[in-house]
């Protein structure tokens, strides 16, 4: 009985996905329609804020002053335009009044206060400086679930003309309200962009449109399972709107990714004389091992946002761990099980072999020349070819070193949003930056000479502009501070600090917008060097497993941070400078938002550490069989690098497609991710990697004989044990990588036996 046709030794993993593919297909549809069930309505319980540091001075204040002074902390802001007429005009002020006191009588508002109503301190900032526009301001009280649904009801009575005045609706509450609604709507668009597109895309990679579809599939499980998984989440935490996006993306991208590794080498499997069961069994011991190993990785990646206070972070890593987690388990489980009942009508509808009639049919050895010529050309000029990649790479980051931070505002809007029009118009013709002031809240019994003492004590310092106040109530009290200059800006942040630092008879805390980014940077600068910690250790561990190497762990953390620098230059250099703004339709607040960096720097890093397994598991699984460097290296990239650009250029098509969002933040992550993806495969896979190691040469693969051990017992790699099948492989080869194009053995991970594939298998 020849190797083809003996009966395949199926190991405990294998015999669980394979026994009952049809009833494993069953209850993984069912599973999903529970999923569908259970995730419905997940947008309208996730929330919009989240960028503040919980345990912050700045969140304390805010909270106690919410609580204490209702009126001091306005979510709601109504834009009152009398058109040509004076804000001060009898009839536009009466209806002005009248409004108000509407207003003050609607349930779940607060604290509603006007420029025809204040005293005579506070009328000049609630007024515009030609006279035409005023405000009303409010607070809308109760979560973020809540204020949502007030707003929703009070808005539209405000909302148009009312006699005189024109009305407009505005403020904190009413921009992430927009926010919600507006991502909710562009998420919809993304998905129904990214979805025909990259099955068209996957029909031209695999040019099997029953091939093409099991990726989709697999996306489609993990997305689904993923929003219940967040709306079981908001029963017990809060959960940001954004890691929607991150959802749809990752779900179809690294779902299609696993997809891809999986189904391609099952083809080759068959394409080699392998039986539906063998295949499936060779493909879960090798490819299935890549797959588990690079999930594990990007979700190492994305778990380090759980170290961040912040809650926008934190539901990423909530969003990101589940889809990642979901997907790999799909290609795990349900994909081998689907390729059993398949088989060979996994090529159904070959749409490459229809174009090819009457034309042999390309051999696997001359599928990927193009990248073995690449690769011999780079490992011919690897230090020219270093040297200029890291060079270019490190330009493409210069506008980094140039990065302001700020919080996320209406500017995150279009600039026809009716909330980011609102705020625009205060800010352009309001005196004092409305809502930009800092306010300081004291507590414990002090004298009124106590108060004024303080209040001309930090109207002195040198960022101040106005001090009003105090407001008393007890044993506590509040100053409101305006700053010089914009509300947010290095003037703004500076006075935070002198505030803090100011002596007071009484307990102070400063809070305010000012405020909140200040304690929001020290939180992320505070915990970054323990998530990058984290990350570096992690990774390094796992790399070592896959490879047994000292060297290559290394290279791959340093080369994958090297790969963003072009993602965070593209970042500045586009959206906080403001260039193709135009084009993209966004409008620069001149800063970045304080997490996004992190954000997008644990999500690319995880991407690119995706396609670095699954490179080094191809070259390694070479290495083991010939112990030729440099052939395993071209090898590697011969057989991994169609398959890494095809599943980047996927991958960038979602990732692009989220990037049509109208949200600022939104359309950054996914333009940036895309643009790091595409580096990462095209130029640093393809280029910076094979010149490396061809420079290290051997070396790459050395280990101190302890931790040789180590990997001995505890690694995982494709390959099996290394030493008789590099033995085999080298007899059999010659060192070329001819011969066996995988170098693995038949048996199943699971049976604990290590064969090496006979030459007859190929034959």
């Amino acid at each position: 009985m020849t190797e083809v046709n003996k009966p395949p030794h199926l190991g405990g993993w294998t015999r669980f996905v394979t026994a009952r593919p049809r009833l494993s297909l069953l209850v993984a549809l069912v599973i999903t329609a529970l999923a569908v069930l259970a995730g419905s309505g997940v947008a309208d319980r996730l929330g919009s804020g989240g960028w503040e540091d919980p345990d912050a001075q700045s969140t304390y204040a805010t909270k106690a002053l919410e609580r204490e002074f209702p009126a001091s902390q306005p979510n709601l802001l109504l834009l009152v335009d009398s058109g040509r007429s004076s804000v001060d005009d009898p009839a536009v002020a009466a209806e002005a009044r009248r409004l108000t006191e509407r207003l003050s009588e609607e349930k779940g508002v607060t604290g509603v206060g006007s420029y025809w109503q204040a005293d005579a301190s506070a009328k000049p900032s609630l007024r515009a400086e030609d006279g035409h526009e005023a405000l009303i301001a409010a607070r809308i009280t109760g979560d973020e679930n809540a204020m949502g649904r007030t707003l929703d009801r009070v808005a539209p009575s405000f909302r148009g003309a009312h006699g005189p005045v024109e009305v407009k609706v505005g403020g904190i509450v009413a921009v992430r309200h927009e926010m919600q609604t507006t991502i909710k709507e562009d998420l919809t668009r993304a998905e129904l962009i990214a979805l025909p597109v990259t099955l068209v895309l996957l029909v031209m990679v695999f040019g099997s449109a029953v091939a093409a579809l099991l990726p989709l599939g697999i996306g489609i499980v993990a997305i689904l399972g993923t929003n219940a998984v967040l709306r079981a989440l908001t029963e017990f935490t809060d959960v940001s709107v954004f890691a929607l996006n991150l959802t749809t993306a990752l779900g179809l991208g690294l779902a299609i990714d696993y997809a891809l590794f999986v189904v391609r080498r099952f083809r080759e499997e068959l394409s080699a004389g392998a039986e539906p069961l063998r295949a499936v069994a060779t493909t879960l011991r090798t490819a299935g091992r890549t797959v588990l190993f690079s999930a594990l990785t990007v979700a190492v990646s994305l778990a380090a946002m759980l170290l961040f206070p912040q809650y926008f972070l934190r539901s990423f890593a909530y969003a990101g761990i589940a889809v990642v987690l979901l997907a790999a388990a799909a290609a795990l489980i349900l994909l081998p099980a689907a390729l059993v009942l398949l088989g060979d009508r996994v090529n159904a509808l070959d749409l490459r072999r229809l174009l090819r009639r009457g034309r042999p049919a390309r051999t696997s050895g001359e599928e990927g020349t193009a990248w073995a010529r690449a690769a011999t050309l780079v490992m011919r000029r690897a230090p020219f070819f270093a040297v200029a990649t890291t060079a270019v790479l490190i330009v493409l980051g210069l506008p980094f070193l140039g990065v302001k931070f700020g919080t996320a505002d209406d500017r995150q809007l279009p600039s026809g949003a009716e909330s980011h029009v609102v705020q625009q118009h205060i800010r352009d013709g309001f005196p004092g930056s409305p809502g930009g002031g800092l306010e300081v809240l004291a507590e414990g019994r002090a004298t009124p000479a106590e108060y004024a003492a303080y209040k001309e004590r930090i109207a002195e310092l040198p960022g101040a502009l106005r001090v009003d106040g105090p407001l008393v109530k007890g044993s506590t009290a509040y100053f409101t501070v305006q700053p010089k200059g914009e509300a947010v800006d290095g003037t703004a942040q500076r006075l935070v600090g002198e505030l803090r630092a100011a002596d007071a008879p009484f307990d102070t805390k400063v809070t305010g917008t000012a405020a909140v980014l200040v304690d929001s940077k020290h939180a992320i600068a505070e915990r970054l060097p323990w998530a990058a910690a984290f990350i570096a250790v992690v990774t390094l561990l796992l790399v070592f497993l896959l490879t047994g190497s000292v060297l290559i762990p290394i290279q791959a953390v340093v080369l994958n941070a090297l790969s963003l620098s072009a993602m965070f230059g593209a970042v500045v250099w586009v959206f906080q400078d403001g260039h193709l703004s135009g084009l993209l339709g966004f409008t620069s607040p001149g800063s970045i938002e304080t997490t996004l960096p992190v954000l997008m720097f644990c999500v690319a890093f995880g991407l690119s550490m995706d396609y670095g397994v699954f490179l080094l598991s191809r070259i390694k699984e070479e290495y083991d069989r010939t112990g030729d460097h440099t052939t395993s290296v071209r090898y590697g990239l011969q057989r991994t690098g169609g398959l890494i650009t095809a599943a980047a250029v996927i991958l960038a098509v979602v990732m692009v497609a989220i990037g049509t969002s109208r949200v600022t933040n939104t359309k950054m992550l996914g333009l940036g991710i895309a643009l790091a993806v595409l580096m990462d495969a095209m130029i640093v896979r393809s280029l910076l990697v094979p010149a490396v190691m061809r420079l290290t040469g051997r070396a790459t693969w050395w280990a101190p004989a302890p931790l040789r051990r180590l990997h001995a017992r505890f690694g995982l790699s494709e390959g099996g044990d290394n030493r008789p099948a590099r033995a085999a492989g080298n007899c059999a080869t010659g060192h070329d990588g001819s011969a066996d194009e995988d170098g693995d053995g038949s048996a199943d991970a699971g049976s604990g036996v290590r064969a090496v594939r006979e030459p007859a298998r190929r034959t």
